[in-house]
């Protein structure tokens, strides 16, 4: 009945975040580490571009004009998270190993906000998105590539109600191009005939209607693509969008990344495949809970492809 029901949602958690204080214990730790060190892990900035070290990437001085055609957005997760970095690493190979005219602004990359706004704190997400857009306009940031679905729909949809307008591309749908124009080959068949299910990122299917370009890549793979019974615009949260990432479950409720990965588990798969690195974490967590990680693989599509791709 075309029932926003997000929004009603949202509005409700702006007036209990805003106007009486009242959210989890656990969110206020993430919104001090957001707005003091810039990333909900109060992780250190300096050491945004660690994962690039070795890597030959190009760091750039947000005070300098951007020059080249595309900015790599890696997000929070794809900087700190050890597991998360080496799909940051993964893309970076692929997206050197393309041609592709790419840079990062390394510790001047701030969060988007998105887990914040999503949590109800809208004071916070302005004050983190506001100088973002700012930098990225006196920059002349034209096209950007992200890896995490949430900040694809937040840098996409969101900044443009700030004055950010920009191209931005998710990492499966610039793969995708890129293997279709042939900048990109298929060298090896690691995964020929395996089985790979594909946990649809609730911000790029349903929030965004992407639900081919990760598919393709995993057919270009030559792998046996099995669909879970819940998937496109059926598919089920990882549980942890919307800032559960920096939270616990509700007690008595069972939690939703053990329900989704139940799901994979029915199809029997080699590999669980992502697009997104809060999901990442969620169902390698749900494999672990089954105790399944020594035989199921939980990787980011843009693993799966620089692994089959001649590096």
């Amino acid at each position: 009945v075309n029932i926003e029901i997000l929004d009603k949602i949202l509005d409700m958690r702006r007036y209990l975040s805003l106007m009486e204080s009242n959210f989890p214990a656990e969110l206020g730790n993430a919104y001090r580490a957001m707005e003091n060190q810039g990333n909900p892990w109060g992780m250190n900035q300096n050491d945004r571009a660690d994962w690039a070290k070795d890597l030959n990437v190009e760091v750039v001085d947000p005070g300098a004009a951007f020059n080249h055609e595309y900015l790599y957005w890696v997000g929070c997760a794809g900087s700190f998270d050890d597991k998360n970095k080496k799909v940051t690493q993964a893309m970076a190979k692929l997206l050197k190993r393309a041609g592709i005219d790419v840079a990062i602004l390394g510790p001047s990359e701030v969060c988007t906000g998105d887990s914040a706004r999503r949590s109800g704190n809208e004071y916070l997400f302005q004050m983190l998105a506001t100088p973002n857009v700012e930098m990225l306009n006196g920059m002349g940031v034209k096209k950007i590539i992200t890896q995490c679905p949430h900040c694809f729909n937040t840098l996409k949809n969101e900044y443009p109600e700030l004055g950010g307008n920009y191209e931005v591309v998710h990492h499966t749908q610039l793969i995708q191009e890129l293997l279709n124009t042939g900048k990109l080959k298929i060298e090896g068949g690691e995964f020929k005939g395996k089985k790979i299910t594909f946990h649809d990122p609730c911000y790029l299917g349903r929030g965004n209607g992407e639900y081919e370009a990760p598919r393709q890549l995993i057919q270009a793979l030559d792998a046996e693509l099995v669909e879970m019974k819940r998937c496109k615009t059926n598919g089920l949260c990882c549980g942890a969008g919307g800032a559960q990432m920096f939270k616990e479950a509700e007690k008595g409720n069972k939690e939703v990344n053990v329900e989704r990965t139940e799901d994979a588990l029915e199809v029997k798969p080699s590999v669980i495949a992502t697009g997104c690195p809060f999901c990442n974490t969620m169902m390698t967590d749900g494999v672990k809970h089954f105790e399944q990680e020594h035989t199921i693989a939980v990787k980011d599509i843009a693993e799966l492809i620089a692994d089959a791709v001649d590096l």
